[in-house]
């Protein structure tokens, strides 16, 4: 007799062998591996090139804004995937969806480009 979790078991054992690996390989790895700490291999390295300044220095609000509308835009264009697969299916209905959901993106982007937000150098 099966139960209506018998198709999760295989979900399961996977996820509990990942956790079980999740925790054996930072003990096994921090057991094996080389200890010769030294001065150049403390020493914090980014991207190729000596690090310079201090850590915590200030970014401009025009950074975060940046990011977050790359995020936004990222986000949405990710929502366009769906459509298009179900395109045929979603018939007029969908397409006008689509169409008011792209006006409010354009919409958006061109106040954001009118507020100089993606002006970097201003």
């Amino acid at each position: 007799m099966t139960t209506p979790l018998a198709p999760y078991l295989p979900l399961a054992v996977v996820l509990l062998l990942a956790g079980v690996l999740a925790m054996i390989i930072p003990q096994v790895t921090s057991r094996l591996g080389p200890k010769r700490p030294s001065s150049t291999k403390s020493s914090p390295f980014e991207a190729g090139s000596e690090s310079s300044g201090p850590a915590r220095q200030r970014f401009a609000v025009k950074f975060y804004v940046i990011a977050l509308l790359f995020i936004v835009f990222d986000v949405e264009a990710v929502f366009l995937y769906p459509w298009a697969v179900n395109f045929q299916a979603l018939g007029w209905f969908g397409y006008t969806e689509m169409l008011v959901f792209a006006s409010t993106l354009v919409v958006g982007l061109i106040y954001v480009w009118k507020k100089g937000a993606l002006d970097w150098e201003s």
